[in-house]
C-alpha cells in the first residue's frame, strides 16, 4: 500500500504542477480542436495528463530502490519498455503531426521489448489448435506482440470522456492485483497497485471537470501497462488462465475489434477513420442528458456522466473474472456473453430502442 500511496502522492502533485503552470506549456500541450467527432469539451485543455503518470512511477520506483531493489528494477524495466509507444503518443500530444500508422508501430516496438526483457510471452491460450503454435517462440511472441499492441491502441479509442480510460484501467489493474495476491505474485501485486496510485492521482484532477486530459501518451502508456501485467500475471501463475486475461480487458478489445469491423465492412471506410458512433459516443449523445442544450456547463456535465455507465459495462466483465480466474470454461463463456450483450446495446442505442433499465 505504500507503495501505491507514494505514487499517488507523486502523479497527484505532478498533475496539480502541470495545470498550474499551463501557461508555459499551453502553446504545445493544448487541445484547440473541438471539430473532430470525437471531441466533447469546449475549451483548450492540456493533454500531457499521461506524463505525470509516467514521472510519478519513474520517481517512485527511484525510491523504491533503496527498500526493494528487485521490484524498483522490475518496475523501470516496464516503463523503459513502454518508452516507444509513450513517446510517440506524447510527441503526437504536442505537435499533432505523427500518424497512426508510426504510432502503431511504436506500441509493437514497446510490446517487442517488453516480450524480450520481461518475458511477457505466451504459451497457451488453453485452444489447442493454437497452442500447438504457440510452442513456437516466433508464433508466440508476434501472438504477444499483436495482443499488446491492440490493447495499447484500444486504451487511447475509449479515452473519449473525463475518466473513462483511466477508471476502466483502475478496475482492470486491481482485479490483477486481487488475483496476483491470491497466487502469492508479490511482485506483479506491487506493480499494478503502484500503477493504481499513479493513474488515481491524474484522475482525481481528469474527473469529472477535465482539468487536464490523458492524451495519446497517456493511454498508450495505461493500455501497454495493462496488457503486459496482464500476460505476465499468466506467464508467471500457472493456475491463472490465459482467458482471464481476455476477460478483464475484453471491454476495449471488443470495442477496437467491433469497431475495425463496422468501418471496413459497413460503412466502407478506413478504420483508421475517426468517426463519431463509438459506444461511448452513442451513450453520450443518446442516453446521458442534456441539463441544457448549447451550454458549456451542460456539456461538462453531459461529459462526466457518461463515463460511469462505461464504468459500470466493464465491471461486469471484470468482477466475475476476479471469481473465476481459474476457471477457464466459466471465463470463455463469460467472454462470448460479453460480446452478445455489448452488441445488443449498441444495436439497441442506434436503433432508438434503448431499454428501459439503461436509461434510469
Amino acid at each position: 500500500m505504500l507503495a501505491s500511496f507514494s505514487c499517488f502522492l507523486l502523479s497527484f502533485f505532478l498533475t496539480a504542477f502541470f495545470i498550474r503552470y499551463r501557461n508555459l506549456h499551453d502553446h504545445l500541450s493544448a487541445d484547440t480542436d473541438f471539430s473532430s467527432p470525437q471531441k466533447f469539451h469546449t475549451k483548450a485543455v492540456p493533454r500531457i495528463g499521461g506524463l505525470a503518470i509516467f514521472l510519478g512511477l519513474v520517481l517512485a520506483s527511484l525510491l523504491r530502490y533503496f527498500s526493494d531493489p528487485p521490484s524498483a528494477l522490475f518496475l523501470l524495466i516496464l516503463l523503459g519498455c513502454s518508452l516507444p509507444a509513450f513517446v510517440f503518443g506524447l510527441i503526437e500530444d504536442l505537435t499533432k503531426q505523427i500518424s497512426p500508422r508510426i504510432r502503431l508501430l511504436a506500441c509493437f516496438g514497446s510490446a517487442i521489448l517488453a516480450s524480450y526483457f520481461l518475458g511477457a510471452s505466451l504459451r497457451s491460450l488453453a485452444l489447442p489448435g493454437l497452442d500447438f503454435l504457440l510452442q513456437y517462440p516466433v508464433i508466440s511472441i508476434t501472438l504477444t506482440c499483436l495482443m499488446i499492441a491492440g490493447l495499447t491502441n484500444a486504451y487511447n479509442i475509449i479515452d473519449g470522456f473525463n475518466g473513462l480510460a483511466c477508471m476502466v484501467g483502475m478496475i482492470s489493474l486491481a482485479a490483477i492485483a486481487y488475483v496476483a495476491f491470491r497466487s502469492n505474485d508479490s511482485l506483479l501485486l506491487f506493480m499494478a497497485v503502484a500503477m493504481i496510485g499513479a493513474v488515481l492521482g491524474f484522475f482525481i484532477w481528469n474527473y469529472p471537470k477535465g482539468l487536464i486530459f490523458l492524451g495519446d501518451g497517456g493511454a498508450y502508456f495505461i493500455g501497454f501497462s495493462i496488457g503486459v501485467l496482464s500476460i505476465l500475471l499468466v506467464v508467471r501463475n500457472a493456475a491463472v488462465s490465459p482467458w482471464f486475461a481476455a476477460l478483464i480487458n475484453i471491454y476495449p478489445i471488443f470495442e477496437t475489434i467491433f469497431s475495425i469491423w463496422r468501418k471496413k465492412f459497413i460503412k466502407k471506410m478506413s478504420p483508421g477513420v475517426p468517426d463519431g458512433v463509438h459506444l461511448h459516443m452513442l451513450i453520450y449523445g443518446r442516453i446521458a442528458r442534456w441539463v441544457d442544450p448549447g451550454n458549456s456547463n451542460a456539456l461538462l456535465s453531459n461529459n462526466a456522466r457518461t463515463s460511469p455507465f462505461l464504468w459500470v459495462f466493464s465491471g461486469l466483465a471484470v468482477f466475475p473474472a476476479t471469481i473465476w480466474w481459474h476457471n477457464t470454461i466459466a471465463l470463455q463463456i463469460l467472454t462470448l456473453a460479453f460480446c452478445v450483450f455489448y452488441i445488443y446495446i449498441y444495436r439497441s442505442i442506434v436503433l432508438f430502442k434503448i431499454p428501459r433499465w439503461l436509461k434510469q
